[in-house]
């Protein structure tokens, strides 16, 4: 099964047993009333670190590096916001490690790692061999 297929199923399943059960304890009032907090601050602290994450990538530029970090985190800042703005427990939970600059690098790090085992693993497939340079001699035909 694809995984996106896979991920459209059962995050939605998860979301709402996360709900029943968070708002069975804590009253349906109070659950809206998280949800909606828990998305306007996320949104505000994305927009905070968003803005730290520009400003560090004109830094990069200045010093004439490539903000190759910046951008990667750039886009999962954007992610995570995406994630703050979905109603649910799960979603606001993976937004937010998206969004604190702690978590996203250990996320990077664990990306990166594993980016380049597969990158070692494919560069020893390889063929080895030798070649002769054919002249266009009427006594050599092919």
């Amino acid at each position: 099964m694809n995984s996106i297929i896979f991920s459209l199923i059962f995050v939605p399943i998860v979301e709402i047993y996360l709900l029943i059960k968070i708002g069975s304890q804590i009253g349906a009032i109070f659950t809206i009333f998280l949800i909606l907090t828990t998305a306007v601050v996320g949104i505000y602290y994305a927009k905070y670190e968003g803005l730290n994450t520009l400003r560090s990538g004109f830094l990069q530029l200045s010093k004439n590096q490539t903000p190759t970090f910046e951008v990667i985190s750039g886009a999962a800042i954007a992610f995570g916001a995406i994630l703050l703005i979905i109603p649910g427990f799960m979603t606001d939970f993976f937004g937010f490690l998206l969004i604190f600059p702690i978590s996203r690098r250990i996320i990077f790090n664990k990306l990166l790692i594993n980016f380049s085992k597969n990158k070692k693993k494919e560069r020893n497939n390889f063929i080895d061999g030798e070649f002769e340079d054919i002249e266009n001699d009427d006594d050599r035909k092919i």
